[in-house]
């Protein structure tokens, strides 16, 4: 017999992991997640956020290492580059992690500025990894992300306790969620 828990469970992988992931991938996503969380978390620690700040700094990386880990697992790669996705799709799904405006917000020491920027470079390294032949996509994703990780960490003001978001973020979206199994062939 199975239980509410149970499909309530497997709605959640779907959602958080992806439909039909394998026990281990679940496993080392929400491990990921969690480390990642508790990390931040601990890091935020001395700086005296407030409780909303707290729990904004313990989802976001819940969300970028959970979601680096996930958007490799042949589960998600699956979900994300089935037939019929587009650039449009996947330009569509960078463009909507808004987090380092969440930041901004709600996160003292992390301007507007900074999350323009943030924002912007992985926007735009999103474009040019997509506008990328398919042969070229890998290498051009790992350029533009070396490019946007040092741009970020060598021009943009964030918190020290935050220094972690910009790589997280772009690792995330342009490594492990734009390249599809196999893009070099």
């Amino acid at each position: 017999m199975r239980t509410a828990g149970a499909a309530t469970g497997r709605w959640l992988d779907a959602r958080l992991v992806a439909p039909e992931a394998e026990r281990g991938e679940r496993i080392v996503s929400y491990a990921g997640a969690l480390a990642g969380a508790v990390f931040a978390t601990a890091l935020a620690l001395p700086a005296q956020h407030t409780w909303l700040s707290l729990t904004v700094i313990a989802v976001v990386p819940f969300d970028l290492f959970g979601g680096t880990v996930v958007n490799t697992t042949r589960s998600a790669k699956r979900r994300f580059h089935r037939p019929g996705r587009s650039s449009r799709h996947h330009l569509g799904f960078v463009a909507a992690h808004v987090q380092p405006f969440v930041l901004a917000l709600l996160v003292p020491g992390f301007g507007l500025l900074s999350a323009l920027i943030v924002y912007a470079l992985t926007l735009g390294g999103a474009v040019m990894v997509l506008l990328a032949p398919l042969d070229l996509r890998r290498p051009v994703a790992f350029a533009v992300s070396a490019l946007a990780i040092t741009v970020a960490s060598t021009s943009v003001a964030v918190p020290r306790e935050l220094a972690w978001f910009a790589p997280a973020l772009v690792i995330k979206l342009l490594l492990a969620h734009l390249l599809p199994e196999g893009a070099e062939r």
